[in-house]
């Protein structure tokens, strides 16, 4: 399976980087493939370090402004010319979406990833995986949106909130495998 996931390039500490590493490892020792924003820097690089060493494979998608920081050993990598191509091609190369701790970037990836399976245009399972609670806000959010009627859809069919990587690869590959 060809998993995407949504993550920060920032560096950051060990209650980020270890479950991190750990979902990495899982993502690898799976057989499965990393879809990534190509950088070779932060948490994008500890996933990818832990698929690369757990034997998975390294499709990066990087952007033409970020060049400089795509990582070098990737199996493919693609340069794309903005954001918004580069978000396009991270989905177009997935079976599955993973949404890890990130910034501003990443926030814009998760917004439109949901928006898109709330019109059903996009058809791939979504995780997000909440790790130490950093999205409880979000999540609290959402929820909110969705008791005052602002989702037309159930959160449940939008999303899948894990808060630990085993269980998010658990269901994406249930939910892979349904297809």
């Amino acid at each position: 399976m060809n998993i995407c996931v949504f993550l920060s390039s920032a560096d950051l500490d060990e209650r980020y980087t270890r479950p991190a590493r750990e979902f990495a490892e899982l993502i690898g020792k799976g057989g499965h493939t990393l879809v990534w924003g190509g950088s070779d820097t932060g948490l994008m690089k500890v996933v990818a370090d832990g698929v690369r060493e757990s034997g998975g494979r390294l499709v990066g998608v990087s952007v033409d402004f970020l060049r400089d920081f795509a990582r070098k050993d990737a199996d493919e990598m693609v340069i794309a010319n903005d954001l918004a191509e580069r978000k396009a091609l991270l989905l177009a190369r997935s079976d599955a979406v993973v949404v890890m701790a990130g910034g501003l970037g990443t926030l814009d990836e998760a917004t439109e990833i949901l928006e898109l399976r709330k019109h059903g245009l996009l058809d791939k399972p979504v995780t997000l995986l909440n790790t130490v609670g950093f999205y409880d806000g979000l999540i609290l959010q959402l929820r909110r949106m969705e008791e005052e009627g602002f989702l037309p859809v159930p959160l449940a069919e939008l999303v899948f909130l894990a808060s630990e990587g085993a269980g998010a690869l658990a269901h994406l590959e249930a939910s892979v495998g349904m297809r």
